[in-house]
């Protein structure tokens, strides 16, 4: 029998993905982290205005495990992690796929800039565990690994490396559009890893305002060869603050014609239990691209949607 070549031809990735995900695990148990599983199926997920949830039943399948984790934060249990699959409506592209697989974790006592710490703690270790030591080599360059990793706010971002500021272009509506055309690809050009921090507030819908600077969030974004990999908040724990931030959401959802989830509102009222806390999701098939030297997620995952 002829074998399918397009699944074959992942071997070396699969294998390599394997020994990631090995590593993951291994780093966070001997961090004293416990591994948790929440469901799939969920009532409703956080609402976000461009995140689409797919149906399931009457429910959803959940967009991240977020809700149910710090669940489990506000219940005692400080330091978590999982490694689960996740599940998106119309997201399909080189780096997109409608199911896939993110590592989310969340620590008590912690905030923004020590999860910036656990990240580039985390990736050296899967790296050395792979056999990479100070350096990665991905779609052509040299990526230097060694710590500490570039730190640039979004402001400064902005001012760098855009032709608007950041006000207008949160005035304008066109924040995410000048992200893509004109600064996320200046990331790509350098060899070292980056972490984009303090995120306008209208851009953090879970994260805590900054004490200092009331007008941005704790939120952060790692950024690897050009490639988004993950998101992180010192997380929001004022319940009120908190549905006032998802009814705005939901607002726009109704007002750009998406489907207006119903609010969580288990998560909500245990929300005053949770410590002070950070959390953070990072794209494991993203991750998985660079240690393979891959162009698209489709080299990364056993199957596509189209080969089913």
């Amino acid at each position: 029998m002829e074998e399918n070549w397009n699944l074959a031809r992942k071997r070396n990735s699969l294998y390599i993905r394997a020994a990631m995900i090995q590593a993951i695990r291994e780093f966070f148990i001997d961090k004293d982290y416990l591994e948790v599983e929440t469901p799939s199926r969920i009532p409703g997920p956080a609402p976000e205005c461009h995140i689409d949830a797919i149906p399931s039943d009457g429910w959803y399948l959940h967009t991240s495990p977020e809700l149910c984790m710090k669940r489990l934060l506000a219940a005692g249990y400080p330091r978590i992690f999982q490694i689960t699959r996740c599940f998106r409506g119309e997201e399909r592209g080189s780096l997109h796929i409608p199911e896939f697989t993110l590592l989310e974790w969340y620590t008590s006592g912690a905030d923004y800039f020590r999860m910036m710490e656990e990240c580039e703690e985390l990736i050296v270790h899967v790296a050395l565990s792979l056999g990479h030591e100070g350096k990665i080599h991905y779609r052509g360059k040299e990526i230097d690994i060694r710590t500490p990793w570039e730190r640039i706010s979004v402001k400064d971002a902005f001012m760098r490396y855009s032709t608007v500021t950041m006000e207008k272009a949160l005035k304008d509506d066109c924040f995410d559009e000048i992200m893509i055309r004109e600064i996320e690809p200046r990331f790509a050009d350098t060899n070292r890893l980056v972490f984009l921090y303090d995120y306008p507030v209208a851009m953090g819908a879970l994260a805590r305002v900054k004490k200092t600077d009331p007008e941005v969030a704790e939120r952060f974004e790692l950024y690897m060869g050009g490639l988004e990999l993950a998101n992180a908040f010192s997380e929001l724990t004022d319940p009120a603050e908190q549905r006032a931030r998802f009814e705005e959401e939901l607002k726009n959802r109704r007002a750009s014609g998406r489907v207006v989830y119903p609010m969580p509102e288990k998560f909500l009222s245990e929300l005053i239990n949770m410590p002070e806390s950070s959390g953070i999701a990072l794209g494991v098939d993203r991750l998985a691209m660079i240690f393979t030297d891959s162009a698209s997620i489709d080299d990364v995952v056993a199957f596509t949607p189209e080969e089913l």
